[in-house]
């Protein structure tokens, strides 16, 4: 009996969970079905799911109308660096506060996550208004900084959790074998953070390449990275959706390939230290 109801129970959790996928995974299935429709067949109601005359012209037009491969690379160049950078930052950052924390390292830690809660839109005059001083409008540069200060919060509570669950005795018989605190960083912490250190750099890229408020309000051409390019189809005359979800389908599908290649790596990191 009691084992009828556990497999009932680990039954109705499987449907659920396959359940809740669906539901998130929908509305980018349909985001690709109707980037292959025609304009008429894309606002046709009621909705047309799988019967409707397929086209690729709105790829074409897409690529035609504008320079996919700049956006692709500047979105590639921006997400990777705005994280390579945060991580420069935050591993010496983390490791002092699992390792050599102070009374107030608890509150440090809630304000810099308390930044995340504030609005955007409250900073931006100021933030452009220095981007124009310092000439950085436009520019990689300056959106991949203003990435990595937006994401620094989650990579060092991230790290922080991971340092958290290695010895500090391993660390302790480092520095008595005579090891300098670049050594103790580089080459024992740091190796046996790994899996926690992929699984923030693939978040913290896939955080990055999905950022369009600053990217829209401080790039134009030069630096514009995809979620610009999503924008560009969005006009007075209205949405045209098909081409709309043609430039969304070509955004979204290297980070979407991404993650499914690196689903077991970010699983493993997200879970490194639940089980001892």
């Amino acid at each position: 009996m009691a084992r009828n109801i556990s497999q009932s129970r680990r039954w109705g959790f499987t449907i659920l969970a396959w359940g809740a996928a669906l539901v998130i995974f929908f509305p980018i299935l349909w985001t690709i079905l109707t980037s292959f429709k025609t304009e008429a067949d894309a606002i046709a109601s009621p909705p047309k799911f799988l019967f409707f005359d397929w086209t690729v012209e709105n790829y074409a037009e897409v690529q035609s109308r504008s320079p996919y491969f700049r956006h692709f690379m500047n979105s590639v160049i921006i997400s990777v660096g705005s994280t390579l950078l945060g991580l420069v930052l935050a591993i010496p950052a983390a490791w002092s506060m699992a390792f050599q924390p102070g009374r107030r390292t608890k509150d440090l830690l809630m304000w810099m996550l308390s930044t995340k809660m504030m609005p955007a839109a409250g900073v931006l005059i100021p933030m452009y208004l220095m981007f124009r001083s310092f000439g950085l409008l436009d520019s990689r540069l300056g959106i991949t900084v203003v990435l990595m200060l937006i994401n620094l919060p989650i990579i060092v509570w991230m790290l922080y959790t991971y340092f958290r669950e290695i010895p500090s005795e391993i660390l302790e018989a480092a520095r008595m074998d005579g090891a300098s605190l670049r050594n103790e960083i580089l080459h024992v912490l740091t190796p046996m953070a790994v899996p926690g250190i992929a699984s923030t750099l693939l978040l913290n890229v896939i955080l990055a390449w999905n950022e369009a408020f600053w990217t829209l309000n401080l790039t134009t051409s030069k630096a514009a990275p995809l979620t610009t390019f999503i924008a560009s189809y969005s006009s007075p005359e209205g949405l045209f959706y098909a081409k709309l979800s043609a430039a969304s389908t070509m955004a979204i599908a290297p980070i979407l390939i991404l993650g499914w290649f690196s689903q077991k790596q970010l699983v493993r990191g997200l879970t490194f230290g639940a089980v001892k």
